[in-house]
């Protein structure tokens, strides 16, 4: 898959194409299913399948300090589109220039002259341009005078309920990770490069490799078992997502800490799995008694994997 970022970075070769706009977080399958249309419009016309997407997200960007918590990074959203076939991604950097763009201008400038969209699928509910005048209708009246198709992205539920990026996000929140995984199709991951932070995990007994998130940390806190790709097989390990209450933490951490491995992870890319929740972020009564929790959070994580066979038939590499 190519990864374009900026509309200054298309050329002739990237037009024309099939495309779809959104902030596609999570790609969950109501998203999936918008890729599947995608494709079958990509091969009835013979044209590539091209994702839209923005980066940060709008409301990342209106609201920063309100914005919800993203489910995917862009590393892992590209992970995701790659894995279900789309060809080229733009990503477009949201900022008060493209904030401030007329709808019109927008549909003329990007979809029309830089993309030549041959087919485009939005949702009932996009909005795009200055004070977000552009909707469906308009994009409908773009299509019928330059002659490119229109449809809407097709619902798919679960339950009594469309499938969402909210509906995900409110379930990770509660610690319900087999919901979101059904609702997502799959389980969540969170990839990162390895840092260095202030070496409690060591200093406790239990060292652990961290992943920052900076502005927009995952919608879930809490204490996780997790299963660690990209370490030459799959590790298990247990870890913990949130700000770290019992020392005055602020930032937002994923510290992984993982059971029968040593080494060096520094600087090393790696992808975390979720596979269960133990239990919620807590804050405790001194370094000595979160000491005393981790050990017995790394005893139940061991107990799930053995009960689930994980052990075995997981650790080869």
């Amino acid at each position: 898959m190519e990864l374009v970022r900026g509309a200054h970075n298309l050329h002739e070769r990237h037009r024309p194409c099939v495309a779809t706009i959104g902030n596609f977080d999570g790609i969950h399958r109501g998203h999936q299913a918008v890729i599947q249309s995608l494709h079958a419009a990509g091969r009835r016309l013979g044209l590539p399948t091209t994702v839209i997407l923005f980066e940060p997200q709008p409301r990342e960007f209106f609201m920063p300090d309100r914005a919800p918590g993203r489910i995917l990074r862009l590393r892992d959203k590209l992970r995701v589109l790659r894995s279900l076939g789309v060809e080229r991604t733009l990503c477009l950097r949201f900022d008060a220039h493209l904030a401030a763009e007329p709808a019109e201008d927008f549909i003329q400038r990007l979809l029309v002259d830089a993309l030549d969209v041959r087919f485009l699928m939005v949702g009932d509910d996009f909005r795009f341009g200055h004070r977000r005048r552009g909707d469906f209708a308009m994009l409908q009246r773009a299509a019928d005078t330059r002659g490119f198709e229109l449809e809407r992205m097709p619902t798919v539920s679960y339950g009594d309920a469309r499938v969402s990026s909210t509906r995900i996000r409110e379930a990770l929140a509660q610690g319900d990770l087999h919901t979101a995984e059904v609702l997502l199709g799959r389980r969540l991951r969170i990839s990162g490069r390895v840092v260095r932070g202030e070496a409690l995990g060591r200093e406790l007994g239990w060292p652990t490799a961290n992943i920052r998130f900076g502005q927009h940390p995952p919608p879930m806190r809490g204490i996780f078992n997790v299963a660690v790709h990209g370490l030459g097989g799959i590790r298990p390990g247990v870890a913990s997502l949130g700000t770290r209450p019992t020392v005055n933490g602020v930032e937002t951490l994923l510290e992984t800490y993982l059971l029968d491995f040593s080494g060096d992870l520094y600087g090393r890319t790696i992808d975390v799995e979720f596979l269960a929740w133990q239990r919620g972020e807590e804050r405790f009564d001194g370094l000595e008694a979160l000491k005393e929790q981790i050990a017995a959070d790394v005893t139940a994580a061991r107990a799930w994997f053995e009960d689930h066979g994980y052990l075995k038939a997981n650790t080869a590499g």
